[in-house]
């Protein structure tokens, strides 16, 4: 047994296979969390739970909780299967993502755990998971994480209230956990579904919704996209990212920008190119833009100025100028006259 730990320099903390994510100082951290590495561990260079077991195996996992602080610290932990969010990166911890339909085993179903563990004032805890994997054997990865979260007691010192909204910063560890049972390796696919009109940050997009059905990563992940009318060839909007990852049994939104143009209603092609670190795919799909929804995605766009509503503003001005100019017109007249 081996104890490895997982505090640094950042806050919240995503253990994935491969790198650390921050989003916050360690000073912003009232507790610290370390992995006791079982001996069952695929690689144990590693600091997050990268297991194999067996079909049905039941094993209960250790992660020890750290207090410095003068008080008890209350913890709540939340196991999540691995998704991937629109810029191509894979999560492991709790999003609004809807589970995907390849995915046979929510990680949050084979591991058990306290709804809430209380860390003593410049004490430790033990935090227990307990796995109970799948009768069936399966080959590929079941990824995810455990976030741990500190609960923090709703007062004016904890949020901060403007103008009836309320402000509440929250930092959590996420630790990484992988689970298989064969070293079988899995043929990596991905799949193309809806292609629809949406939106980013209030901006108008092309969503190519893309689908990773297999149980393992697509590593090194790419896109080159390209929208055209339906039987042109001329290119009208284009997307190309390379560096991303997709989760196994996930899908995302990949976003095509219209790059503050407005919807236009009528049928368009999506051809799309695609390659991993393993494998290459090409798609095309036509689709359409109804007029109703480019109408509505067009009010909603921040970026996209009315045309009209320049020329009143010109238009005003230029009266203001006139009226002006003959104002004192005039009052140089005006003058001379009584001069």
């Amino acid at each position: 047994m081996r104890k490895n730990t997982l505090c640094t320099l950042f806050g919240i903390l995503i253990v994935s296979l491969i790198w650390l994510t921050p989003f916050a100082s360690a000073s912003q951290f009232n507790f610290g969390v370390y992995t006791v590495i079982p001996d069952n561990q695929i690689d144990k260079q590693k600091s997050y739970f990268n297991l194999k077991m067996k079909p049905n195996q039941k094993q209960t996992l250790t992660i020890q909780l750290k207090n410095d602080t003068e008080d008890d610290v209350v913890i709540e932990p939340i196991i999540h299967s691995a998704t991937t969010n629109i810029n191509g990166v894979v999560e492991y911890g709790p999003t609004n993502a809807v589970r995907d339909s390849s995915l046979l085993y929510e990680l949050g179903d084979l591991i058990k755990t306290d709804k809430e563990i209380t860390i003593p004032a410049k004490g430790s805890k033990d935090l227990y998971l307990n796995v109970t994997m799948p009768e069936e054997e399966f080959d590929g990865i079941l990824a995810g994480g455990i976030t741990l979260e500190e609960k923090k007691a709703s007062s004016k010192n904890t949020e901060e209230t403007n103008k009836g909204v309320n402000i509440e910063n929250k930092y959590a560890y996420v630790v990484g956990i992988t689970l298989q049972e064969t070293d079988e390796v899995v043929k990596q696919d991905l799949q193309l579904h809806d292609v629809k009109a949406g939106q980013v940050n209030a901006r108008n997009v092309i969503n190519a919704t893309l689908q990773n059905p297999t149980a393992t990563y697509l590593n090194r992940f790419e896109v080159d996209a390209v929208i055209t009318k339906k039987g042109k060839k001329e290119e009208l909007y284009k997307s190309q990212k390379q560096d991303m990852q997709m989760a196994p049994n996930s899908n995302f939104d990949y976003p095509i920008s219209l790059n503050g143009e407005k919807f236009k209603s009528g049928n368009y092609t999506l051809h799309l190119k695609a390659k991993s670190s393993e494998e290459s795919w090409e798609f095309e799909k036509d689709f359409t833009i109804e007029g109703e929804v480019a109408s509505k995605f067009n009010k909603l766009d921040v970026s996209i100025e009315d045309p009209n509503y320049i020329w009143y503003i010109v238009g005003l001005l230029f009266a203001l100028l006139a009226g002006l100019l003959s104002f004192l017109f005039w009052k140089k007249k005006q003058q001379v006259t009584n001069n």
